[in-house]
């Protein structure tokens, strides 16, 4: 562990606040008072803080917001009903319903992995919200119901039948008792990032935080058994606005291959690969990440200007 990742990783941020959705409690985080208005939106398990490294570097010229999902991190995690479902659209209701409550106006939104879809879902259900999307390492969803064949034979048959066996309560609890373990989240980290020594401490107990909270399990059941709901490129079809995508060249979960197929669509309008960086470039090599994002953003806020004087 390098004396640089520690100190990269400390920069001090304000408490977090908390905006109540549905009469849930949505715990957030900001920074910036002048600028275009940016939404951070954390990928599967994580929270605000997997952003803590891009928040003060953006904040120089943007307003920078990193909200944390229903379910997860400091907000609240209610048991799956008929009236609340773990989906994109229930996020995608919730991030623009913060734009229009908290920020009061437009935005850009940047997701990782799932916060990509989670992004995109609220592009095309909020056209009016969204300027635009910048997407890194966007999850491909390689297990969804209408890609499952293309996937090796161990995993066609073995996802249905853990997605089954995590439906009875007393095995799921006692699998993510086991999951939600320091030594597991590590190597669980290790395999995803390309760069080891930003798996500090500060990123596992991060992590472990929200696993300990009241819903936890229910949460990490409902999303590990959606295997419906929209897939990257339906959402791209349809995306009313410009998008940005980054990609780690090492990820082991989305490969870079796939990825490079969803610059196709109209709406991209760049494809940057990161070199050597793995699932979360944001918190591997947030400089890089920062500078892109930054100068993308108030690129197309002036041309938005320009258009709109």
């Amino acid at each position: 562990m390098t004396s640089a990742a520690i100190d990269r990783s400390a920069t001090p941020l304000p408490a977090p606040l908390t905006w109540m959705w549905r009469g849930f409690p949505i715990c957030y985080q900001t920074q910036g008072t002048h600028g275009p208005a940016i939404v951070l939106i954390h990928g599967f398990g994580a929270s605000w803080g997997h952003w803590r490294k891009n928040i003060p570097g953006l904040a120089a010229q943007c307003r920078v917001y990193a909200i944390d999902l229903l379910g997860f991190g400091g907000s609240a995690k209610p048991t799956p009903s008929a009236d609340i479902q773990y989906t994109f659209e229930t996020w995608a209701q919730q991030i623009a319903d913060f734009c229009r409550e908290v920020i009061g106006g437009p935005v850009f939104l940047v997701g990782n992995s799932i916060g990509c879809i989670a992004a995109m879902q609220t592009a095309v259900d909020a056209p009016d919200i969204v300027l635009g999307v910048a997407m890194i390492n966007c999850s491909l969803r390689l297990l969804h119901d209408r890609h499952r064949h293309k996937q090796p034979w161990y995993k066609q048959i073995g996802a249905p039948v853990m997605q089954k066996l995590l439906k009875q309560k007393w095995l799921s609890q006692l699998f993510f008792q086991q999951l939600a373990k320091p030594k597991t989240v590590r190597q669980i980290l290790l395999q995803a990032y390309s760069h080891p020594e930003a798996v500090t401490e500060e990123l596992v107990d991060m992590l472990l935080i929200a696993a300990r909270d009241p819903g936890a399990v229910d949460v990490f059941v409902a999303f590990t058994g959606y295997s419906q709901g929209p897939l990257p490129e339906d959402l791209l079809a349809v995306l009313p606005c410009p998008a940005l995508l980054l990609w780690g060249t090492d990820d082991p979960w989305e490969p870079i291959a796939l990825g490079r197929e969803l610059a196709n669509f109209p709406a991209v309008e760049q494809f940057i690969p990161l070199e050597g960086a793995g699932h979360c470039p944001q918190d591997e090599v947030p400089e890089q990440v920062n500078a892109i994002l930054q100068a993308w953003i108030l690129q197309r806020s002036i041309a938005l200007q320009e258009q709109h004087p």
